[in-house]
């Protein structure tokens, strides 16, 4: 019986859902609870007022985030230098943040869905409005959306390429929002006054019936036809290099030589397989590359020796008049000539590669050396031969409007390099690894991926893993990737789905303004 107020059982309920959503995610992987994981939620803020509601949806929030981003506290400690202690106030602050999306979705829907059709039209909307607002406030976390869950699930993930990634989370949502009508319905309790109806019960399965066979009708359609241009596709080998080097050592003068010396000599050991491509991960080259004389003609040595195309990471930077503006850069260096073309990041880490309110806050970056990174233009791609680059850069991966803006500027493959050292041996390489496979399906294009420390690999067209590496290994793996050319709905067009969830939701609120209004009258 709901009393209103937030007891023990409600508390329960907002924790279990919390930690529901952190397990559906790589690394624990178990991708099938997230059709249910909001359930426990739904239980909790049952009869509640709209403050009390936000209170339980700040729970869930904080329990979830804490719980996924606990990485955060090793990655400030061993990188940024941080005591333990500030390290744990920073993930509870920026976990308190992101809670905040999930108690304004919980806020809203005494207000906006007392009835429960209203509950269950309205309420997948109002998840993806606040997924695409928390994917752009304040420079954007699109950090393990609720559709990041089902990467793996290649007769579900198809759609991606009309609707995005909010096209998961839509039908993961609705079908929380059923299940859970319909076991209100079979308990016989209330939503707010009202019990759901058998036929609001049966109708609302039938529709979610509905979704799923025409997702996973159009996802078999969809993997067939890029089956078939993969098979006529022309065809480039390429191999990606793990270096596994040591974070806290690759910027000492000492070790800069024996890092280039190492990927050398692992890019050496896939010379058999003929790659037409060798991509080293995010700052592979710890120096400036075309800058120190010494250390770049020792790189280049390596390069002629091999005869190949490499994209490579390095810091850059450029010098003007009144100051000396540094990139996160990748260089594209053609076997003919060494002047390289370049590709700067756009999308940088907070307090990674630049301080936000650095004047009045008393924090470091956690990439040493060098002032505040400066970005980059947006959309460009490197030209390879008759082909196109899309390179990003560590996390503008997530970013699904980067890949998109570079694939409208005709890029035929995208590439992934970063530096997932930072994260050490958690759950976040596997987190930050498979949210790729969504870029790779969006856009229909092949995806590799090369990280310092793993995880490093390939994806099809179709979001099919095609081969990994292991983490803080050594690693050369090399295969065979198609180069596709049409573009997608998505591609072409953007999150009109998640437009569409925002009229959704603004009509929501308007016409329980004017029902509001004449319940007054």
């Amino acid at each position: 019986m709901d009393t209103g107020t937030i007891n023990t059982q409600k508390i329960f309920f907002s924790i279990v859902s919390g930690l529901l959503l952190t397990v559906i995610f790589p690394h624990s992987g178990l991708h099938i609870i997230a059709w249910i994981a909001l359930i426990p939620f739904f239980f909790a803020i049952k009869g509640l007022s709209v403050k009390n509601s936000f209170r339980v949806g700040l729970i869930t929030g904080m329990v979830h985030y804490i719980s996924l981003l606990y990485w955060l506290v090793h990655t400030m400690n061993t990188y940024g230098y941080l005591p333990i202690w500030l390290g744990i106030i920073i993930l509870v602050l920026f976990s308190f943040y992101l809670a905040l999306y999930v108690a304004c979705f919980s806020m809203a829907i005494p207000f906006l869905c007392k009835k429960p059709l209203l509950f269950i039209a309205t309420g997948p909307a109002l998840w993806v409005l606040l997924e695409h607002a928390r994917s752009y406030l304040l420079s954007g976390f699109p950090w393990a959306l609720l559709g990041h869950s089902q990467h793996n699930v290649l007769n579900i993930i198809q759609i991606v390429d009309i609707t995005g990634v909010y096209g998961i989370s839509f039908i993961l949502a609705f079908s929380n929002c059923v299940l859970f009508m319909v076991l209100l319905y079979l308990k016989k309790n209330k939503w707010y006054g009202t019990c759901p109806s058998k036929r609001l019960a049966s109708y609302s399965i039938l529709v979610l019936t509905a979704i799923l066979l025409s997702t996973l009708i159009y996802s078999r359609y969809r993997i067939n036809e890029i089956d078939n241009l993969i098979s006529d596709a022309p065809k480039k080998r390429v191999s990606v290099i793990q270096g596994n080097v040591d974070q806290s050592m690759k910027w000492e003068p000492e070790n800069q030589k024996k890092t280039v010396d190492n990927y050398i000599n692992l890019s050496n050991s896939v010379a058999t397989a003929g790659p037409d491509l060798i991509i080293w991960p995010e700052t592979a080259l710890p120096f400036y590359y075309l800058y120190d004389y010494k250390l770049t003609g020792h790189a280049q040595s390596g390069f002629k020796t091999l005869d190949t195309y490499f994209l490579v990471g390095s810091p850059s930077f450029i010098k003007n008049a009144e100051d000396i503006e540094y990139f996160n850069s990748a260089y594209l260096i053609d076997p003919e000539r060494l002047t390289p073309d370049r590709y700067d990041k756009t999308h940088l880490v907070p307090f990674g590669e630049y301080v936000p309110l650095g004047k009045w806050l008393p924090i470091g970056k956690m990439v040493a050396g060098i002032g505040d990174f400066s970005t980059g233009e947006k959309g460009k791609v490197l030209p390879w031969g008759n082909v196109a680059i899309g390179t990003q850069i560590c996390y503008e991966v997530i970013f699904p409007d980067l890949s998109r803006k570079q694939v409208l500027n005709n890029a035929d493959l995208l590439v992934n390099i970063t530096n997932d050292a930072w994260f050490g041996k958690t759950g976040a390489p596997y987190q930050h690894f498979f949210m790729t496979v969504f870029r790779a399906v969006e856009n229909r294009r092949s995806l590799v991926r090369a990280a310092n420390t793993g995880i490093s690999g390939f994806i099809d067209p179709a979001g099919r893993v095609i081969s990994t590496t292991q983490i803080f290994e050594k690693a050369a793996i090399t295969e065979t990737i198609p180069l596709l050319k049409n573009n997608t709905f998505y591609t072409k067009h953007g999150d009109i789905f998640a437009i569409l969830c925002l009229i959704i939701s603004v009509i929501s609120v308007i016409c329980s303004v004017a029902d509001n209004r004449r319940k007054r009258r």
